[in-house]
């Protein structure tokens, strides 16, 4: 039997701010989480996300280092409408989290904006365009 893909992990610097923001998407984290070394979270259709502290990836791989450059990973958002994309940008960013391409009409048909979380992952945001004709 071929393995199944079930589980996307973070590394993250601290699990209170990085919580913090992914609650702001969305996702129903308990207050209770943000003091915890390992968290995760069941997405709809079953995969889950998950985020531990440096600690944690330590106690297994104490050679562990954060990669030197660039976002490590991309996570993307779906949302209603594409004015839910302006709203949640803006949101994110009001909200002291650091923007990298504010929210534009792209040419494969989708509204799409990307704010980095505060470990420095992308983090898109995107709605279908209305089809015009």
């Amino acid at each position: 039997m071929a393995p199944s893909f079930n589980l996307i992990g973070l590394v993250v610097a601290d699990m209170g701010k990085s919580l913090a923001f992914y609650r702001r998407l969305g996702l129903d984290i308990p207050a209770t989480a943000d003091a915890e070394p390992h968290v995760e979270v069941v997405l709809p259709g079953g995969i889950r996300l998950a985020w531990d502290d440096v600690e944690t990836i330590r106690s297994f791989d104490p050679a562990w280092t954060p990669p030197s450059a660039g976002s490590k990973i991309s996570l993307a958002f779906l949302c209603d409408d594409p004015s839910d994309v302006d709203r949640a940008y803006a949101g994110l960013v009001e909200a002291g989290y650091e923007g990298h391409n504010p929210p534009w009409d792209a040419f494969w048909g989708q509204r799409y904006a990307t704010v980095f979380d505060p470990d420095g992952n992308n983090v898109e945001l995107f709605a279908p365009l209305p089809v015009s004709g």
